[in-house]
């Protein structure tokens, strides 16, 4: 059974940083693309970032460009997200989730596990 777990979410000011982890298993954690999403109240699901199975390649939202960077540790089954300079608008529930293939994807339809998601609050 595949098990993704966020943790880190929390209340932050604007212009903090906070460092979501998601750790992984039930799966052959390597051989997968990893991507992190975020839903904010009453919006729809959308993409944050993406990295692929190797750590290689990473992709990201141009909302987030420039002040979020992902990460893998394979050896720990492990996927971060470092989020600095945070804003308001970037307050949702974020969700990591493993990738149906290698490489980086940004549609939610291509993610077949989900974790059930750390709150991040920014204020202002």
């Amino acid at each position: 059974q595949v098990q993704l777990v966020e943790s880190g979410g929390g209340l932050v000011q604007a212009g903090g940083s906070l460092r979501l982890s998601c750790a992984a298993s039930g799966r052959t954690f390597s051989t997968y693309a990893m991507g992190w999403f975020r839903q904010a109240p009453g919006q729809e699901r959308e993409f944050v970032a993406a990295i692929y199975w190797s750590g290689s390649d990473t992709y990201y939202a141009d909302s987030v460009k420039g002040r979020f960077t992902t990460s893998r540790d394979n050896a720990k089954n492990t996927v971060f997200l470092q989020m600095n300079s945070l804003k308001p608008e970037g307050t949702a529930v974020y969700y990591c989730a493993s990738a149906r293939t290698l490489g980086v994807v940004t549609s939610g339809s291509e993610y077949d596990y989900w974790g059930q998601g750390t709150q991040v609050t920014v204020s202002s």
